[in-house]
Order: C-alpha cells, then structure tokens, then sequence
C-alpha cells in the first residue's frame, strides 16, 4: 500500500463511516468491502480488504474494521 495517511471515522447515527484520505473526504463507507473500494480509487490499486483491515497506514477511530454501525 502506498504511504497515505487515511482516517476512518467512527459510525455515524444513520450507519456508515467517512473515510479522509491525505485530507481529502473519500465518502462514507458501509463495509470493509466500499472502503477497498474507495482506496482503490483514490490510487492505491491491487489492494484488498486484508490489506485494508491489516494496514497500520489506517488510522481506526470509533472501532476497528470490523465495526460499521454506531453501538446503541
């Protein structure tokens, strides 16, 4: 994986997380699977969801990869 930084915000009340790469607002993912995705667009081609999941390039706040919806 390239070095970006990429910020994965906590869930929000209607589910989904932002995702900030290198400042910029990629979307708001719903899964392990959209966040890949979006990664892979803004570059960082030939990653996967281990990868993603794995990757100390992330910073995880509110949850780690496996959370996607706000603890009620």
């Amino acid at each position: 994986m390239a070095e970006r930084r990429v910020i994965v915000y906590p869930p929000s009340e209607s589910g989904g997380r932002r995702v900030r790469a290198d400042g910029e607002i990629l979307g708001t993912a719903y899964s392990l699977h959209d966040l890949t995705v979006f990664l892979q667009h803004a570059g960082l081609e030939g990653v996967d969801e281990v990868d993603v999941a794995e990757s100390p390039l992330i910073e995880w706040h509110g949850g780690g990869p496996e959370v996607w919806e706000r603890a009620r």
